[in-house]
């Protein structure tokens, strides 16, 4: 059966040699069955088989294939809502037991890169850039935060020292993370799949899962084959199909799929390339609508930025963008594009991933809203504890609450695109 290539990208251009998985073509029994090969299900896997457990992973189409393969790279410490506006719903304690968790997500994906050297260009270092003066109070009261919390890794740029770190022209000030940083998504993908594979655990692509029944059994099936497990992780976030009446409507209308873009420059030379971005972090704006963008490691600049709610790719995504990067980098009028794509993400209303349990032995884990390069590894393990029968941890984002998108996925829209509207006028404000 011929493979399916991973979708167009400069990250599938320079991925690292890798297996195809055959797909299923059988009926198989494990312990626990995780629909979805990107960075949740395959970290999942991973702590499972290394628990002893016997694990198999669906994947629709290729490990990494999702929004694992094509996401900005960027690895970002906490979450899109500050501790105070989290304590607000879900107390104090569980406020600061988030944080703390979100603290080591960052030491997880640093450590399983490390033990599995996995080769995916993992670097440190991550610099906020304001553009207003709102932005630079929003960036002081983070940083404030921060110290109340104990986290040290963060400094404030004056307008000369960001103008130093990264050289663009319209920032006024930034602030500088020490532990956020950045990879190259898809080989970080390959590598956790690699990992699980050697742990013990059986991949099969092309395989997507089309219909779940909860019975003494826990059945999944495919267009091949069927797998009967004792418990069940679904980790497809925005590519998660309905399964199971129960599950498209309580765990599909929390999260809405949302469609984001990058593209890759020409190569610009070391030189050149270092120039425009001197620290090498990793870096993004505070707008709604944010920019993000970084080095790669043959120095091109990737840049991303611009969403859409109806998943339909606006015609000429890479002279749109091209012109938004020329907006910050106006040196790099003479540098062509060589690579643009677009991926889903899922986002949950209130921007805090949402975890949960249908019934004592299926969990999932989804809606990371742009957060999820790190906060998807910590799915994985505490999935994985949850399993193994220590859910407190996996319970504390469980607690949270999530209300479901009004109107189902179709309905939405009109009103998101109005919001999206409203917020992208804030924007230029």
């Amino acid at each position: 059966m011929t493979s399916v290539p991973h979708p167009a990208s400069w990250y599938a251009a320079t991925a690292n040699a890798h297996p195809s998985y055959a797909p299923l073509l059988e009926q198989v029994d494990c312990d626990v069955c995780v629909v979805g090969g990107g960075f949740t299900g395959l970290t999942a896997a991973l702590d499972l088989a290394d628990r002893g457990y016997r694990v198999v992973v669906l994947e629709a189409q290729r490990v990494g294939w999702g929004a694992s393969g094509r996401n900005g790279g960027q690895i970002v410490t906490g979450f899109n809502r500050s501790t105070g506006e989290m304590a607000r719903r879900v107390g104090r304690d569980d406020a600061r037991r988030l944080w703390d968790l979100a603290l080591e997500a960052t030491a997880l994906l640093r450590d399983r890169v490390q033990r599995h050297e996995i080769a995916c260009d993992l670097s440190w270092g991550y610099v906020l850039g304001a553009l207003k003066r709102r932005h630079v109070a929003d960036l002081e009261d983070t940083l404030a935060e921060w110290a109340t919390l104990g986290y040290g890794a963060g400094r404030m740029l004056d307008a000369d020292a960001v103008r130093a770190a990264v050289a663009c022209p319209r920032y006024i000030a930034g602030l500088f993370d020490a532990g956020s940083g950045q990879l190259h998504p898809l080989n970080y993908a390959l590598g956790l799949a690699s990992a699980a594979v050697g742990a013990g655990a059986r991949i099969y692509e092309r395989s997507a899962a089309i219909e779940v029944t909860d019975g003494p059994r826990i059945r999944v099936r495919t267009a091949g084959g069927e797998v009967g497990a004792d418990f069940l992780i679904l980790a497809g976030n925005a590519y998660l199909p309905p399964l199971s009446p129960d599950i498209g409507r309580a765990v599909r209308s929390r999260v809405m799929p949302v469609s984001t873009y990058m593209i890759a420059t020409a190569p610009l030379g070391r030189e050149r390339a270092r120039a425009l971005i001197p620290s090498g972090a990793a870096v993004a704006d505070l707008n709604f609508v944010l920019n993000y963008y970084r080095l790669s490691s043959d120095d091109r600049l990737l840049f991303g930025g611009g969403v859409s709610y109806s998943r339909v790719p606006p015609p000429g995504i890479a002279r749109s963008l091209r012109r938004t990067m020329l907006r910050f980098f106006p040196q790099l009028a003479d540098i062509g594009i060589d690579y643009a794509w677009g991926g889903d993400v899922a986002i949950t209303r209130n921007r805090i991933p949402h975890f949960g349990w249908r019934g004592p032995r299926i969990l999932f884990a989804q809606g990371f809203s742009g957060h999820g390069v790190a906060l998807t590894g910590l799915a994985g393990r505490l999935m994985a504890e949850a399993v193994a029968g220590t859910a407190e941890r996996f319970d504390v984002f469980a607690r949270y609450p999530h209300a479901p998108f009004a109107g189902g996925r179709l309905l939405r829209l009109p009103a998101l695109v109005l919001a999206m509207a409203w917020f992208r006028l804030r924007d230029l404000l």
